[in-house]
């Protein structure tokens, strides 16, 4: 078997082809430019607070208003440490702060799947409605509950304890609303299926319907840990014991009136924000690919 000479024109093509290749590239690197140099000035300005964080925590508080200000690390990280942890107990809020967003992160996110598979995939008389309440929810300023639902644990005598952190708060109206995204497009024939086989609605639910939905699982979990672990009004009114305090509210009694420990609030807040940061990048796929998926579904 022979195989045919290229024609000159189509080598001629060809060879013109790949001289224009390289040209493009670089046009296309040229015009990029601008964005490139956009995303990395933007990259270090967001990164500039963290790093200052870093260097603050590693020096006292007089070097922190000394002239010029500390660029490198110092030698005073674990003076500072132990000093957060005589003032604060800071080891014990970490746990109590750890105990309390998962606890409300497993609830949490179990309210708010069931709820959005049940309006997404269920067809019941005011099922709009009950959409509209839920989307309405999110409207209301938090300041706004803040007296009824104090009132009601107080009622309830639940006052300085854990439930009343997590309770009030576990059906979350954008964890729902997100779940409905996500499960919005599910075929029902297949829910159907499996119920003609005798399969139930829960084994119908977690062996069919929610392996589909992981990755935006996956980012409800990180929202709700997140948000619950940075919560601070409502953990400051219902928490009076030292003992029970979470981080934020942990890190507030450190702002006196007169003087301000900024060399060990600072440690504070970059060990407290250590786990999250730590936590979305092990999610951070899931975490984008969940929030994209829920956002483009009708």
């Amino acid at each position: 078997m022979t195989v045919a000479p290229i024609r000159p024109a189509v080598r001629e093509t060809i060879a013109s082809s790949r001289a224009v290749a390289p040209a493009s590239r670089v046009r296309r690197a040229v015009l990029r430019s601008p964005v490139y140099l956009a995303l990395a000035v933007a990259a270090v300005v967001s990164v500039l607070p963290f790093a200052w964080m870093v260097i603050a925590s590693t020096h006292t508080t007089a070097d922190l208003f000394a002239t010029p200000l500390p660029v490198l690390p110092g030698g005073e990280l674990w003076a500072n440490l132990a000093r957060l942890e005589e003032s604060v107990q800071f080891g014990r809020v970490m746990l109590n702060s750890a105990l309390i967003a998962v606890i409300y992160t497993v609830f949490s996110s179990i309210v708010s799947v069931m709820c959005g598979y049940g309006l997404a995939t269920y067809r019941f008389r005011g099922r709009g409605v009950l959409l509209g309440i839920v989307l309405v929810t999110m409207m209301i300023p938090m300041q706004v509950l803040l007296v009824p639902l104090f009132q009601m644990m107080a009622s309830a005598g639940w006052i300085d304890t854990y439930q009343a952190v997590i309770l009030p708060f576990l059906a979350n109206a954008f964890g729902i609303f997100l779940m409905r995204q996500a499960f919005l497009d599910f075929p029902v024939s297949l829910v159907e299926a499996a119920r003609i086989d005798g399969a139930d609605e829960l084994r119908t639910f977690y062996r069919i319907v929610l392996p589909v939905a992981r990755p935006q699982v996956a980012a409800l979990i990180i929202y709700t840990f997140i948000s619950q672990w940075n919560a601070f009004i409502w953990p400051l009114l219902m928490l009076n014991t030292e003992s029970n305090y979470t981080v934020p509210v942990a890190l507030n009694t450190m702002i006196g009136l007169s003087r301000v420990d900024y060399s060990g609030l600072m440690l504070g807040s970059l060990l407290a924000t250590l786990p999250l940061m730590l936590l979305f990048l092990v999610f951070q796929r899931q975490f984008v690919t969940g929030l994209l998926g829920g956002a483009v579904k009708g």
